[in-house]
């Protein structure tokens, strides 16, 4: 490819680019004394968590396991108990 033709070719997409910019800064304009913007959604996916907080959730998540494995145990014992 041409070096000359490459430039040509960047500076119109530069141009088509510029256009794009221009045209969204329009609709973020002052309209009625209110700026209206695109609203940007949120992040996606999981929240970060630091160390301290991961901790926390994991201390949380074994006290709730093991009560779970304690009244299940219960329930087995006394359907055993009645079964008999």
């Amino acid at each position: 490819m041409d070096i000359i033709k490459a430039i040509e070719e960047l500076r119109n997409q530069k141009a088509r680019i510029e256009e794009v910019i221009a045209r969204l800064e329009a609709l973020t304009l002052k309209r009625g004394g209110q700026e209206v913007s695109i609203p940007v959604k949120g992040r996606r996916g999981r929240k970060y968590m630091d160390p301290q907080e991961r901790e926390i959730v994991s201390q949380r998540m074994k006290d709730y396991w093991a009560k779970r494995r304690k009244s299940s145990k219960g329930t087995a014992a006394k359907a055993a108990a009645a079964g008999s």
